[in-house]
């Protein structure tokens, strides 16, 4: 079995914009590298590429992968966020293994890694993220049971980034898989199965639990958005009249944002929080004023809200929640290539990761050799 102690060899499965890159580039781990890289979207590759470098990424169907294509590339580590369509909530056709977007990751499971297990060839550690609905699924109980048969310890965790100080709410599935004889510190007493709800102590990090402390949203939005700018991001008036009501709408003093994802700006429940600017007003008392004027015929009632300032999220914005960049407002570390719209920008980020929860897992994972 290769030594991991010496160097770290990743690889990124549904590499997405690289979050998983990133955590383990922060994590601290010594001599951590990804080798490659596997997403099938074309734009993903090349936001990926403008990154990381083009010579990591792959353009690959990862259902068309093999063992033996696996195992040349001698990884310790791979990192995995598979499709999440067929098990998130906000899918009512949702159907989980039997979604042809499952079946790539049911071919890692079921043929790559028993193949390269059989030759003593497959990685020592593992992490898997999904939504949280993932918990509840048939594919989740076959990865286990599969990974437990193959030698495997493993560590199950429902996290969201407020419990790490982060002001957004975003309840992901983790699991964390270590080749025997590797253990998980402070897992002595956990039954398996249990889903922990925090990061366990270890060599001086304390456990995780809910932080009520979270930084406020001013540390992550820019302040200082020319108007021109700021226009681009306006709440359509045709939106406003329509859906205005069902918005969550959060300060820029407000610690907590609801989970952002892919149809951002496109959907209105459940998609993620606009922003008011202007906190002097009371968000309630102006909407009943404006839904009162339309009521009564007023057509140009929409315009009792501009006072508010309501405002979409940027793009920039939530890569610094999502902890891709740094959430200095003034510093920029994640690029886009030229050619990506707006609208796929925000569709990448929702189906990111947030880096700083992955990054803390990774150490945990890693904690027997840090």
């Amino acid at each position: 079995m290769r030594d991991s102690h010496r160097t770290v060899r990743a690889i990124e499965f549904y590499s997405g914009i690289g979050g998983l890159h990133l955590a383990l580039h922060r994590s601290g781990i010594p001599a951590a590298t990804i080798v490659t890289a596997y997403d099938w979207d074309q734009t993903t590759c090349q936001v990926y590429a403008e990154n990381f470098g083009a010579d990591i990424v792959r353009r690959t169907d990862i259902a068309t992968l093999t063992a033996a294509d696996i195992s040349r590339l001698n990884a310790d580590l791979w990192l995995l966020s598979p499709s999440c369509q067929p098990y998130t909530v906000l899918n009512p056709l949702a159907k989980g293994a039997s979604d042809p977007r499952a079946q790539s990751f049911l071919h890692l499971i079921d043929n790559v890694l028993p193949e390269m297990s059989a030759h003593d060839m497959h990685p020592r550690r593992l992490l898997v993220e999904n939504v949280a609905g993932f918990q509840n699924s048939s594919t989740r109980h076959h990865l286990v049971s599969t990974l437990q048969r193959l030698g495997y310890a493993t560590a199950e965790f429902a996290l969201n980034p407020l419990q790490f100080g982060i002001p957004n709410s975003r309840l992901r599935y983790y699991l964390l898989a270590k080749l025997s004889p590797l253990k998980f510190v402070g897992l002595e007493s956990v039954k398996s199965g249990h889903l922990l709800d925090y990061i366990p102590p270890h060599h001086g990090h304390p456990q995780q639990t809910l932080d009520t402390t979270a930084v406020d949203l001013r540390h992550y939005i820019d302040s200082t958005m020319v108007e021109e700018t700021l226009t681009h991001f306006r709440i359509p008036d045709r939106v406003l009249n329509k859906w205005g009501r069902l918005f969550d709408i959060v300060l820029p003093s407000g610690t907590r944002s609801c989970c952002f994802t892919r149809g951002y700006t496109r959907l209105v429940e459940r998609a993620g929080s606009i922003l008011q600017m202007n906190e002097d007003l009371d968000t309630t008392q102006v909407f009943d004023q404006f839904l009162s004027a339309r009521a009564n015929g007023d057509e140009n009632a929409v315009r009792i809200l501009d006072p508010l300032r309501l405002r979409y999220f940027t793009p920039a914005e939530l890569l610094r929640i999502f902890h891709f960049s740094d959430t200095d407002t003034s510093t920029v570390n994640f690029t886009w290539p030229p050619g990506v719209s707006t609208k796929s920008k925000y569709r990448l980020i929702g189906n990111s990761v947030n880096v700083e929860v992955v990054r803390r897992l990774i150490v945990y994972l890693f904690a027997d050799i840090l």
